[in-house]
């Protein structure tokens, strides 16, 4: 899996953000003739049709308070609702939801400009002397493929326009950050008038987008137009597992992958982040006034020995997984 379609699954903002960045600059505009999403294959639309998802759950308490984890996906169909009746049950138990980032955040007009701002070459700089020639040819043939106008990326680091390419391609599976499970849970809170809150904030999660090295860049771009082709199959399957509560699956395709190939990468937005999360996860469990909390992260973030369930467990908490087939 190219490190771009990692990002975009593991940190709520690169989804949902680079597509409002995409419709207050010209960068990842649509024109008006671009293509309508692809038809998933017969195997894919039976994975995503053929039962309800049962996204990863976990429920970690002590002697009077209980948390429940929930593996997100960032970007999904209308057709991936509703959840299973374990998720539905977690969050009707949940006094209190806490997101990647805070629903006011997530809603705010400022993170586009912010994005945009972040993602800014230097004065004097361009996108093109910033690739190799031959990761610039590949742009442009993905640009004149994809209906993208290739001169409006000029002014942007290339990790924005990667992310820019990945969501190209979820946006033509038909997987929308807007059908994410965090704005689908963010909308039920507000209407269950539920307390919600955010593990981190914006700046935050734009400086682990904007942490990569210029080599680690123009990798990531080049992995992202070279993979561009295989990218549906990859996240059909990675969808399908999702919806199974594929835990051991999920974590071979994303955190296995990327601590062999990209394990700097790894380290910011999975181990640093998990590690700055626990011990507010931590204030959940020991709050005196013995609410119960739902947890709402991106599912990388529960997986393997740096992933929030084993740290809680390690911790010594009482940690179970809820609603598995």
């Amino acid at each position: 899996m190219s490190r771009t379609a990692a990002i975009a699954l593991a940190i709520a903002l690169a989804a949902s953000a680079c597509a409002r960045a995409g419709q207050d600059a010209p960068v990842a505009q649509k024109p008006a003739d671009a293509a309508v999403p692809e038809k998933a294959s017969p195997a894919a639309s039976a994975a995503h049709d053929d039962a309800t998802p049962t996204p990863l759950l976990w429920s970690v308490s002590d002697a009077d308070n209980t948390v429940y984890l929930l593996g997100s996906f960032h970007a999904l169909r209308a057709s991936d609702y509703p959840l299973a009746p374990a998720v539905d049950a977690a969050f009707a138990d949940a006094e209190r939801v806490a997101f990647e980032l805070s629903p006011d955040e997530m809603a705010s007009p400022t993170i586009a400009p912010m994005m945009m701002a972040a993602a800014a070459l230097p004065p004097g700089k361009d996108l093109r002397s910033s690739l190799s020639p031959d990761t610039w040819t590949k742009l442009e043939a993905y640009s004149a493929a994809r209906g993208l106008p290739l001169a409006s990326f000029s002014g942007i680091e290339p990790w924005f326009v990667a992310l820019v390419v990945s969501m190209t391609e979820l946006e033509r599976m038909g997987l929308d950050p807007q059908q994410g499970l965090d704005r689908h849970l963010i909308a039920q809170a507000t209407q269950a008038g539920k307390a919600t809150s955010g593990l981190e904030t914006a700046a935050e999660q734009i400086a682990a987008l904007d942490s990569m090295t210029p080599t680690e860049q123009q990798q990531a771009l080049d992995e992202a137009l070279t993979e561009a082709a295989d990218f549906q199959k990859q996240m059909e399957d990675l969808h399908a597992k999702w919806r199974r509560g594929d835990a051991d699956g999920l974590e071979a395709l994303m955190g296995a992958d990327m601590r062999v190939h990209y394990p700097q990468l790894y380290q910011r937005i999975n181990v640093d982040r998990n590690n700055a999360w626990l011990p507010k996860v931590q204030a959940m469990l020991d709050d005196e006034h013995h609410d119960d909390s739902l947890v709402v992260v991106g599912s990388l973030h529960l997986l393997g020995d740096d992933g929030l369930v084993a740290l809680l467990r390690k911790q010594g908490y009482t940690v179970e997984r809820v609603g598995a087939q």
